[in-house]
């Protein structure tokens, strides 16, 4: 009777656990839920997710394609994507499950697929947590649910192939500690099997959705393992789990038929330019306050505690932790330094390492005071989001109303014709994917050159120049938008001064003065469309 009351007892717990750590994930990943759900529509956050969109939209209309082009953007040329399959059909998979619930099922599945990825991480630390009986499991859990950046990562409305990496870098970076350490609960050698092919698995799947931050992290990984015991990575336990990663791998090559595009590396002027422009690929000073409220103040004490744990494992003949954990941690966090957009994954293994580095800390109430105090950074800036002051909110309230317009001139372009269109490249994706039509640019790398033909529109001071930019393209609609933004983002994507008297500002500002083949056709608060007349 005993027994069973301490099994129940475990069972209340545990349910108790999962319910307020899924509550603390959802209700952080879904706290700009006003800001996505507008008059009754659905607004993704930033505009590579309506290009995701649009790709789970063609693998709709066809089922079982792959896409490996979009004509939607960089028209007539279009692009050759880095983006791969396995997110487009997991969000396509989530809309089929919606649709006795709803009429708009796409839409809904692209809101809701990254929060519900970053649900299911969460119960997988949870339980990975329990199996290594960490400490400190708790400051693991909390971190991961309420860390601005990785909330970012997988927040409503971001159907980004972010959240998906995360997951399955999360369940192979852990599962390949597992395998590697005997401090989780494990009754047999069978359970290091189960390990490394869970870890074979979610490395290949990693690599497929992306093959740049998982691919990099793969390579730190098993780099540092071989040398840490060069015998580990040959062994027999092991060749299950490289037999599923290679699998995983040959699947991938042979449904994509394309090798991954390493143009993010490119050092072409015009990219450069534009990547200045764009917040995840922006450098992150060591200096910068953002690390503290990404992180909370235990990041600035983390070079001592690793050398804590370094030292612990020298003193035991068992080592707690592999030193590709404290390795990839110190790369992330150089990494992230030179782009903004490993801030997810640092953060990420910033949060699975701490119960281990505070583990020689004997004193469970110093840590957790610790700790409540050092999320005083994270706490701060959920505030300034959930209580935004009146400049805040009345911007935020500006860019839903933004929105709303744009859709609604958006919906005149319509047409069972191929009619494309040019606007700021930024606003290109959204609108393709309200009205259905290409456009001239779009938000990707690959759309450099539609993006700097844009720009030189937008820019350009002499009409005949502007006019052969719309006719190269065949665009037959231009939409303008904020004179000063664009001249500003323009000039900055070429690296030129700002002309006098741009185009972008005589088609914002004054209508009447446009060249006679740019025809006024209707407009609103926030941008004015011009129907392109050239023969």
């Amino acid at each position: 009777m005993r027994i069973w009351d301490g099994n129940v007892i475990r069972a209340i717990v545990s349910t108790i656990e999962i319910a307020l750590l899924s509550a603390l994930i959802l209700a952080t990943r879904c706290a700009n839920y006003q800001d996505v759900f507008v008059g009754g529509n659905v607004y993704f956050v930033d505009a590579d997710c309506y290009a995701r969109m649009m790709r789970v939209r063609m693998c709709h209309a066809k089922p079982g394609l792959i896409v490996r082009h979009h004509d939607f953007e960089n028209f007539p040329q279009g692009t050759t994507p880095h983006t791969t399959a396995p997110l487009d059909y997991l969000t396509l998979g989530l809309s089929l499950l919606l649709k006795p619930f709803t009429e708009r099922t796409l839409d809904l599945a692209g809101a809701f697929i990254s929060p519900l990825l970053a649900l299911l991480g969460g119960w997988f630390l949870w339980w990975w947590s329990r199996r290594m009986k960490f400490r400190y499991r708790w400051v693991m859990l909390v971190l991961y649910a309420i860390s601005p950046i990785l909330v970012h990562g997988t927040e409503l409305g971001r159907p980004d192939h972010q959240s998906l990496s995360m997951l399955l870098v999360t369940i192979a970076i852990c599962t390949e500690w597992g395998s590697r350490t005997k401090a989780a609960d494990m009754a047999a050698p069978t359970d290091h099997d189960r390990w490394n092919v869970v870890s074979g698995i979610a490395w290949g799947l990693a690599i497929w959705n992306s093959a740049y931050e998982s691919l990099i992290l793969f390579l730190l990984v098993t780099v540092v393992s071989a040398l840490q015991d060069r015998q580990a990575l040959p062994t027999k336990p092991r060749r299950a789990g490289w037999l599923c990663f290679v699998l995983i791998i040959t699947i991938a090559l042979l449904i994509e038929r394309r090798i991954p595009s390493l143009s993010i590396f490119h050092s072409n002027a015009i990219f450069k330019n534009w990547a200045s422009t764009i917040g995840e690929l922006a450098h992150v000073s060591p200096a910068n306050p953002i690390w503290l409220r990404w992180c909370g103040y235990f990041l600035l004490i983390t070079p001592f505690l690793i050398w804590m744990s370094v030292s612990r494992n020298s003193r035991r003949s068992e080592q707690t932790t592999p030193w590709f954990v404290p390795v990839i941690l110190i790369a992330t966090y150089a990494l992230t330094i030179w782009q903004a957009r490993w801030g997810y994954f640092f953060v990420l293994i910033f949060a699975l390492a701490l119960p281990v580095l505070l583990t020689p800390i004997k004193s469970r109430a110093a840590v957790w005071i610790a700790f409540v105090l050092s999320m005083y950074p994270i706490l701060h800036d959920w505030d300034e989001r959930l209580w935004p002051n009146e400049t805040q909110l009345a911007r935020t309230v500006e860019q839903r109303n933004e929105s709303t317009q744009i859709r609604d001139l958006a919906l005149n372009l319509q047409s069972a014709q191929t009619r494309p269109f040019l606007a700021p490249w930024w606003l290109s994706p959204s609108i393709a994917y309200w009205c259905g039509q290409p456009g001239v640019a779009g938000s990707s790398h690959e759309s450099l050159s539609g993006i700097e033909d844009s720009a030189r529109f937008f820019l350009c001071e002499d009409s005949q120049k502007a006019r052969e930019i719309l006719k190269k393209h065949g665009a037959a609609w231009v939409f303008a938008y904020d004179s000063e933004r664009v001249a500003q983002n323009s000039a900055a994507v070429l690296k030129q001064p700002l002309p006098p008297h741009p185009l972008c500002r005589v088609l914002d500002r004054t209508p009447g003065q446009a060249p006679p083949f740019l025809v006024f056709s209707a407009q609103n608060a926030t941008c004015k469309l011009y129907r392109v007349a050239i023969e």
